[in-house]
This record gives C-alpha cells, structure tokens and sequence, in this order.
C-alpha cells in the first residue's frame, strides 16, 4: 500500500475492521461488517482516539478505497450492489487476508504473506471486475458510455438521460 495507507489513521481502521482490541490476540481477529461511523465509533472506544465528525469521508476516501482496492477489504459482501449512498453501506476484511492476519507472529506468518502477497493482485482485480459488474451503464452519445456506481440516485439518473432529455 502507499504512504497515505500506512499511517495511524489506515492502522486504526485495519484493527476496527479486524475487531481487534488491545487484549485480543491476532489469531483472535474477527471479520464483522462495519461502516465508517461504526469504525470510528470501535476506535474511540477501544484506542481512544476521537475522529471528529469531518473525519468520516477521509477515512473512507484515503483509507477504506484503497483497502478495497488492494483487495484487502471488500464493501459490502452481503448487498454487493448496495447504494454508495446507503447508511448501511459497508466493509469486511477480504477473507484470505484475515487468515494470513491470523498467523502474524505465529509460525508460517511469512510463508502464507508471502502467498497471499503473490496473489493479491489478481484478487484485487477480480474484486474490481465484479464491483464493475454492478454497475448502471449509461450511454451519452454514440460510442460514448460511463458507468455509474449502483444506487437509486444513479438509477434516476439513467432513466432521466435516456428518457427525459430525448423528449426535450
């Protein structure tokens, strides 16, 4: 991961998403489903260290996109196509990273990083192309098509482009 990812605040996250207080051992690190708030809220309590409110969007745009996209953490496993916009949108540790994580300080930790590190970039991209799946095309002219991230907004947006604007 880049600099911006290894630093206090992407540390802070890992161990929120792992469920990994102080007393928890790594071989004791669980994979719950959390949200930025909920992340934040793990870290107060369990660190001490207070985000003000503002902090939310950094860590989910310099911490969480990057996670996902080194495919360490996946959003939303449960609802893979869950708006951006949803309170209930959320993360999870990848499920190989969780088990190397396990091993840290034990015997085969290097071993299995090693392993996962030569196969992580093909699972990153494998996670890319299927939260690309999910999403809305949407065709501005010919030749010419974006696709929008899911979610009833972008839904709206579709039918307002492709039916609506013709029309006028």
């Amino acid at each position: 991961l880049p600099a911006e990812q290894r630093n206090e605040r992407a540390a802070l996250t890992l161990l929120a998403l792992l469920d990994l207080a102080p007393d928890k051992a790594w071989a004791a690190a669980g994979d719950p489903l959390r949200g930025v708030t909920p992340i934040m809220e793990f870290v107060a309590k369990h660190y001490g260290k207070k985000w003000a409110p503002n902090t939310r969007e950094t860590v989910r745009r310099f911490t969480l996109h990057q996670f996902e996209q080194a495919g360490l953490v996946v959003a939303n496993p449960d609802q893979p196509d869950r708006p951006t916009n949803s309170p209930k949108y959320c993360y999870q540790i990848e499920p190989r990273a969780l088990a190397v994580i396990r091993k840290f300080r034990a015997p085969g930790w290097e071993r299995s990083l090693r392993q996962y590190l030569a196969d992580a970039r093909t699972l990153a991209q494998r996670y890319a192309q299927a939260r690309d799946m999910q999403r809305i095309p949407l065709d501005l002219a010919p030749g010419v098509t974006i696709r929008l991230s899911p979610g009833g907004q972008n839904a709206l947006v579709k039918k307002i482009v492709s039916e609506f604007c013709p029309r006028f």
